[in-house]
């Protein structure tokens, strides 16, 4: 199985300028860029806006996401329409909720009806996914982005969630569903089957994917034993009887 040969969409995760350059031009399977706060900060970016149209420069034809960072709704849709206005390729990241819980689908219904596109993050609920595909509806191009990983790491497996997700969005075919915080490489695999539209992923799990079809499983016991093998000549190890 080639990673080409898969309906979902890779977008790649992060704030390293170089890295996604290296991205951009390496790997043309794939289609996105997403990037937030988080990954900005420990990058150590403290320069949103320069950093974000040096991005835009090296990368103008494919989406990329760039996140407000306001907790107050005026102000969130002020960043909005101001971050909107850097390309056609941007979409605004939107929280699906301020830091007190309460739901940002008002504002993302003004910006919807404003023709700006959105990616609305930090889904981690069917409940989430109805309210946010009510405010995106009949809107522009938009994204919807479950925090698949994020629930896995609670023990819950996100599967079943991303199928009814993918039901839900399927009416309004502007909008894509993504499938977030990717764990490992098979995420990728998983986002397909359930129809997902697109998955963020990180630049390891993208070097990985590029590999898929290349290794079978027995490759993969040999290198493992050779490994083992090559890692004890290395230490020296030895048993005394």
């Amino acid at each position: 199985m080639d990673v080409t040969s898969l309906s979902v969409k890779i977008y790649a995760d992060g704030a390293n300028l170089d890295g996604m350059i290296e991205t951009y031009r390496k790997y043309p399977f794939v289609k996105g860029f997403t990037t937030n706060p988080t990954l900005m900060h420990k990058a150590g970016i403290t320069d949103y806006e320069a950093f974000a149209r040096k991005v835009l420069e090296v990368i103008p034809d494919r989406p990329i996401s760039f996140e407000v960072f306001s907790d107050d709704f005026a102000e969130m849709e002020r960043q909005a329409r101001y971050i909107t206005t850097w390309g056609e390729n941007v979409y605004v990241k939107m929280p699906v909720t301020n830091t007190a819980g309460e739901s940002a689908a008002p504002v993302i219904r003004r910006l919807a009806d404003a023709g700006v596109k959105q990616n609305v993050t930090a889904i981690m609920t069917v409940r989430q996914v109805y309210t946010i595909a009510e405010a995106l509806a009949g809107g522009p191009p938009s994204n919807i982005s479950i925090f698949a990983g994020r629930v896995a790491d609670i023990g819950i497996d996100p599967m079943p969630m991303m199928y009814v997700a993918a039901e839900i969005v399927a009416p309004e075919p502007q909008i894509e569903l993504i499938w977030a915080s990717a764990r490992e490489a098979v995420n990728i695999v998983h986002a397909h089957q359930a129809g997902c539209h697109i998955i963020t992923a990180t630049a390891d799990q993208i070097a990985k994917a590029a590999a898929f079809g290349k290794k079978t499983p027995d490759d993969l016991s040999l290198e493992a034993v050779r490994i083992f093998r090559q890692d004890s000549l290395a230490a020296g190890f030895t048993l005394k009887a």
